[in-house]
């Protein structure tokens, strides 16, 4: 449940190259910059704007006169941008998304249809199709000892190597309302989490997180 190819359809992101044949999302991370200006010089002129050095924004995207848009950037067709947004940088906002009011990105894939709609920080994450962070929730992505991040499957540890690591979110997640992913939590496809949770480590798929200890299989 924690690789790639069973948490993210690869098919609903411009990102696709760069997590194809990354075992686990994660290790795609560290290339998210490389990837975007590499990218972005071969996107059609005719549906992209590049309004400044590396950043790259769709012609029908939306795009609020009081975002910041720091590079690099790939705001894809039909994104919205909304007040007071602030894209850090090395950051690729997918098709229909929206990045809501002061919501802050740095070092993220959002798919396809991703909404971080109101007060979201979201930081060395990946969030898949159509996830939904509700308002206020965030991704932690430095643990507070700044050891590098391990992800915990139950009994199983897995080392990322990294010292950043938000969270990863299968497509279809649903994160309630000021909730704290901590680094490395990992959440499988179509689960769900309650509102004001602090999750950590690996929830399954089509699961409910209601509080620690207590996930259950949505029915």
């Amino acid at each position: 449940m924690l690789k790639t190819t069973e948490l993210l359809d690869l098919s609903k992101t411009i990102a696709a190259p760069l997590l194809e044949g990354k075992t686990y999302p994660w290790e795609a991370l560290e290339g998210i910059s490389d990837y975007i200006r590499a990218l972005g010089p071969t996107l059609p002129e005719d549906k992209f704007d590049h309004p400044s050095e590396d950043v790259w924004i769709a012609k029908d995207a939306k795009i609020f006169a009081t975002a910041y848009i720091g590079a690099p950037c790939i705001i894809d067709e039909g994104a919205e941008v909304r007040q007071c947004a602030f894209i850090r940088g090395s950051a690729i906002v997918g098709k229909k998304a929206v990045v809501g009011n002061s919501t802050e990105l740095k070092n993220v894939v959002l798919f396809d249809e991703v909404q971080v709609p109101h007060y979201n920080y979201v930081g060395d994450s990946v969030l898949g199709y159509k996830a939904h962070m509700g308002a206020g929730s965030i991704t932690s992505n430095v643990k507070s000892d700044k050891k590098l991040v391990v992800i915990h499957n139950g009994e199983e540890q897995i080392p990322t190597g990294r010292k950043k690591v938000g969270a990863i979110l299968g497509d279809h997640v649903e994160v309630g309302c000021n909730t704290v992913l901590n680094p490395g939590t990992v959440i499988g496809r179509e689960s769900r989490v309650y509102p004001t949770s602090c999750v950590r480590g690996v929830i399954p798929e089509k699961s409910i997180y209601k509080a620690e200890g207590r996930i259950v299989p949505q029915e």
